[in-house]
C-alpha cells in the first residue's frame, strides 16, 4: 500500500514539472516561438551549439529580424554564419519544446535545454521533457515531425 502511495506521489510530482498545454488557440501560433520580449531561442546565438557545442546568449550589438522575430548572435561571424543558412540554424519545430510538439501541443523551448541530432537542434522546455524526449528521442522525433505544423493551430487538442 505504502508503495503505491510513493507511486502516485512520484508520477504527480513528475507531472507538475511537465509544460502544461496550450490553451486553445483562436489564431495560429507564431512559427517560430519568442517569448514577450520577441526574441528568438531566448536570444541565444544559435549557431554557437553547433560551432561550440554549448549554449552561449547572444548580444543585442549582433542581431536581426526574419521571421517575425530577433535573432541574436554572439559575435558578427555568427551573426554572418547565420545569415548565410538561417533553415541550418533555425531550431527544429521552431524552437518550441520538441517533448510537447511530439505529445500534440506547444510549450516554449529553454535554450539550455538542447540537443542536436542528426544535424538538427531541438529545444525542450526544460530537464524533464528534456529527459523523456531523449528516452524516446527516435519516435519523439517522428511524432513531432508529423504534429508539426498543424499543432500551430490544433494545439488544443492533446493536454
Amino acid at each position: 500500500m505504502r508503495t503505491n502511495v510513493v507511486k502516485l506521489a512520484f508520477l504527480a510530482l513528475s507531472l507538475a514539472l511537465l509544460p502544461a498545454a496550450a490553451p486553445a488557440a483562436t489564431s495560429p501560433a507564431p512559427a517560430i516561438y519568442s517569448a514577450s520580449d520577441g526574441l528568438a531561442a531566448g536570444g541565444y546565438d544559435v549557431t554557437a551549439y553547433y560551432t561550440e557545442g554549448k549554449a552561449v546568449p547572444g548580444s543585442a550589438k549582433y542581431e536581426l529580424m526574419l521571421r517575425g522575430v530577433t535573432w541574436r548572435f554572439a559575435s558578427a561571424e555568427s551573426k554572418a554564419r547565420f545569415q548565410a543558412d538561417p533553415y541550418a540554424y533555425t531550431p527544429q519545430f521552431g524552437g518550441y519544446c520538441a517533448w510537447a510538439v511530439g505529445q500534440g501541443y506547444l510549450a516554449s523551448g529553454d535554450p539550455e535545454q538542447w540537443r542536436i541530432v542528426d544535424g538538427k537542434l531541438y529545444l525542450n522546455f526544460n530537464a524533464r521533457a528534456k529527459e523523456l524526449w531523449e528516452a524516446d528521442q527516435e519516435d519523439s522525433i517522428r511524432r513531432g515531425n508529423a504534429n508539426w505544423p498543424t499543432v500551430l493551430t490544433h494545439n488544443q487538442d492533446n493536454p
